[in-house]
């Protein structure tokens, strides 16, 4: 072969790949960087001796190499383009028909052929590879300035089975990028609404603390007596306001943020912020009677806020889901290495289909009674984990049972 390639690229080349901005850029660098692929390339030349091998896109209209071995220097990289008019992929293509002769010179086709000639080609064969929905994609090529017994029956066998392993290892990798696209933009997607839940609940807190404060200077106020009635269903629904938004804004801390960071203290005022929290939620639903059983008497090292929360959101949980009129029990109490919080209503049993998802966000119940954004069981076990513990679920003899335990021990490490 002449020192300087006959070869030419036209239109974009090897320097357009590597700038990323060629038009067949995808194929390119799936087929260039595919170990696979240059195995494969490698294989068809020890077998056949021939010292030029290439997959190369193929359309009606252009050739652009994808991938080569090239041991002739004929001097195609990845990227380079010739005219499909100098090539006998234009025919393959056309055709759906394979290309190969040994020696130009004794082919009974191709002897002569202007092609072989312009380029010093002896040897050659050229494998259509077809996509799995029967499009044409291009062609597995070898080539060689010296006679090769390409023809062989052996040969044409293994050319053809490479060309179909490259089809369906170029569709494995499209779809593998697909994926991998859908996923970041799924987690772009997920990115923006966590911090739209952020922004949306930070932004609620004012006009709900404004309201609540209304509420409170109207209390001072003579009331009469249809206000007496009005002004506990208001604090009612601030109460739940409120508990709404810290929710979604712990929520999206944790997603944005890692996880639900806690503020944990020796000995903690467990007992007062979980009775604090039972009163709250007993003056804002005076329709529920609740129990409250704390037998607290081991120092706990954990976030009393926190915890009170948790307990909270199952008390929420227990209103919504619970057999009505039915009482809710809350029992506390320090065993031996462990501290356990109880839950419990009466009410429908949950189906142990439905339990693996209990804990995820946005979950909710078919049945449930109020409105809410399926965040308050997910925050709970969050807020468990922070503290190394977990939250366990019964239904037996038709007694709901959310368990929240924490290990005694050891929590001064949690987060």
């Amino acid at each position: 072969m002449n020192e300087v390639s006959p070869f030419q690229a036209v239109i974009q080349d090897h320097a357009a790949y590597l700038s990323g901005t060629h038009d067949f850029q995808a194929d390119i660098d799936i087929l260039s960087g595919s170990a696979l692929i240059g195995t494969i390339l490698e294989t068809i030349m020890l077998a056949t001796n021939m010292r030029f091998a290439a997959v190369a896109r193929v359309t009606a209209d252009r050739w652009v190499a994808c991938r080569t071995v090239d041991e002739v220097n004929f001097g195609l990289a990845p990227g380079d383009e010739i005219e499909i008019q100098s090539t006998f992929c234009q025919s393959v293509r056309s055709t759906g028909q394979k290309v190969m002769f040994n020696d130009t010179a004794t082919d009974d086709v191709y002897c002569g052929h202007p092609i072989a000639a312009k380029f010093g080609i002896v040897s050659y064969a050229s494998i259509p590879i077809y996509r799995s929905n029967g499009s044409f994609f291009g062609t597995l090529c070898a080539i060689d300035t010296e006679p090769r017994d390409v023809k062989h029956p052996r040969v044409v066998a293994m050319l053809e089975m490479f060309a179909t392993v490259i089809s369906t290892s170029l569709e494995t990798e499209e779809q593998l990028a697909a994926h991998e696209l859908l996923v970041e933009k799924e987690r772009e997607l997920a990115q923006i609404q966590e911090e739209f839940v952020a922004i949306l609940g930070h932004d609620l807190r004012n006009p709900v603390a404004a309201f609540g404060a209304g509420l409170r200077q109207l209390e001072k106020e003579v009331q009469s007596e249809k206000s007496e009635k009005i002004l506990p269903l208001l604090h009612a629904c601030v109460r739940r306001m409120n508990e709404l938004i810290d929710n979604m804004m712990l929520h999206a801390k944790s997603r944005l943020g890692g996880g639900i960071r806690i503020s944990a203290a020796p000995d903690a005022r467990l007992t007062e912020a979980l009775t604090q929290v039972v009163e709250e939620i007993r003056i804002a639903t005076p329709g529920h009677e609740i129990t409250l059983d704390l037998a607290l008497d081991k120092p706990v090292h954990c976030d009393p806020a926190r915890i009170a929360q948790a307990i909270s959101n199952l008390l929420s949980n227990a209103i919504n889901h619970g057999t009505p009129g039915s009482a809710i029990k809350v029992q506390g109490s320090t065993q031996d290495d462990a501290l356990a919080i109880t839950v419990s209503n009466r009410g429908e049993v949950i189906p142990e289909e439905l339990t693996r998802d209990l804990f995820r966000p946005f979950q909710r119940g078919a049945k449930a009674r109020s409105e809410g954004l399926g965040l308050g069981l997910f925050v709970a076990a969050s807020i468990a984990q922070s503290h190394k513990g977990r939250i366990d679920v019964t239904c037996e003899d038709g007694t709901t049972a959310f368990a929240l335990t924490l290990p005694l021990q050891d929590n001064a490490s949690a987060k």
